[in-house]
């Protein structure tokens, strides 16, 4: 497989930008080598710059849920752009768009459009804080939310430790309010809220942690967070950016049947254009301007092409039965996964939760939490994943990350992984 025209973009990309990249885990940093530049996606498939071909997993990072060019979607965006690409104002399309993701993120009653999932995390986290007059957040150790400052934040070796800047240029001002505490550790939840009470804004957390490996919380942790939100007048914060109409219509908190005060948006709902939202009842996102005192403002929220895309992709979902097909190809994937692990000359351990999955090599055993991914895990997916390139197969470039099962791929598609993952 030639990837020299990649290598050559790489090297000119290296001097106009910080590592050659515009975000970090594309420069194939953990896998090694050097990152494959695409030209073309075509539903399942990837065609790089040298003319490979492969089927991609990665779905730029879960947004994709029809795979690529959707032939339903595209059209629109075309249509749209004819008309302009951004007004600055009002439209029809941002109404039509916000009633469409209500529906089905029942009882949630407003939403407010930004343009990135970090974007939503962020107004989100201030909102908690105008709404309470508190300033403490609660964070999971080892969950993403973006690269918000204080959230930006590693753990401490105690139960229940006020973070500690997981990037220069954060400082500790920032982060003091930050409480960060174990995954799935309801003891440390009840130390934080005697400890510190009535300074507590919010816990937020993503209800299936997806951007450090693969992992779900225990039903009743995720009910005592609501418990000890609702005794100390604190407000629960889903993280739902990668999980949000992925795991099933409502997302995570239909799925556990939890319901948060705020949601925070992306990915899936912008049809594969830049978007991010925030979601919750009248009387909490009202506090945002123009009604409330909390500020919050973008040039591009509601941009006019992503609004199409993201009706679009909503109504595909829904007439193609994406839940229905995700599952059925997961389901596929479970089995044959299952047949090749007996055989497979390198061990592996899977996961799967609706359309994500994550597939660890080098350890037959899962590992029980985001801070418990042995170092031979990264070190055998280091030397597994070129071997899948060469395969045809992009899964995406970190053992931390997961995968994604789109509306465009097939039963062949999951048994051809499965045997290939068996042949490593």
């Amino acid at each position: 497989m030639s990837l020299e025209k990649s290598q050559a973009l790489f090297e000119r990309s290296k001097k106009v930008a910080p590592g050659g990249v515009h975000s970090p885990v594309r420069a194939f940093l953990s896998v090694g080598g050097s990152p494959i530049f695409f030209q073309q996606g075509k539903g399942a498939k990837l065609i790089d710059e040298d003319g490979n071909s492969y089927t991609d997993y990665c779905m730029s990072w879960g947004a994709l849920a029809l795979g690529h060019a959707h032939p339903k979607v595209i059209p629109a965006i075309q249509s749209q752009v004819a008309l302009g690409t951004h007004y600055g104002t009002p439209t029809k399309l941002d109404v039509q768009l916000a009633e469409m993701a209500l529906e089905q993120i029942k009882p949630f009653e407003k939403i407010r459009f930004v343009n990135s999932g970090t974007e939503a995390v962020m107004t989100a986290i201030r909102l908690a804080r105008g709404l309470t007059k508190k300033d403490k957040i609660i964070k999971v150790d080892g969950a993403y939310h973006g690269h918000v400052d204080s959230l930006l934040v590693n753990a401490g070796s105690g139960l229940v430790t006020q973070g500690q800047s997981s990037s220069i240029g954060v400082t500790k001002a920032l982060v003091q309010d930050t409480l960060v505490v174990p995954y799935n550790n309801t003891e440390a939840l009840e130390v934080a809220f005697k400890e510190y009470g009535d300074q507590i804004a919010a816990i937020i957390l993503e209800p299936i942690l997806a951007n450090s490996g693969l992992f779900e919380f225990d039903k009743k942790y995720l009910e005592r967070c609501r418990e000890l939100c609702d005794a100390n007048s604190s407000l629960l914060i889903f993280d739902e950016v990668i999980t949000g109409f992925r795991v099933n219509a409502g997302g995570s908190m239909r799925k556990y049947s939890i319901q948060p005060d705020m949601a925070t948006y992306g990915k899936i709902l912008g049809g594969g254009m830049p978007m991010g939202a925030i979601a919750s009842f009248s009387k909490f996102l009202d506090g945002l301007a123009p009604t409330g005192k909390v500020y919050q403002a973008g040039t591009l929220s509601g941009n006019p092409v992503t609004m199409t895309a993201g009706i679009a992709g909503l109504k595909v979902m829904k007439d193609d039965k994406f839940y229905e097909h995700t599952e059925k190809l997961g389901s596929v994937l479970d089995a044959e996964l299952e047949k090749v692990k007996k055989t497979a000359k390198t061990p592996f351990s899977y996961r799967r939760i609706g359309s994500i999955f994550w597939i660890v090599p080098g350890v037959s055993e899962l590992p029980t939490g985001p801070n418990d991914i042995p170092a031979v895990a990264a070190e055998t997916y280091r030397k597994v994943y070129h071997q899948l390139l060469e395969k045809g197969v992009y899964l995406s470039p970190s053992v931390y990350e997961v995968a994604f099962i789109s509306l465009a791929h097939t039963e062949d598609d999951m048994k051809y992984l499965a045997k290939c993952i068996g042949e490593l």
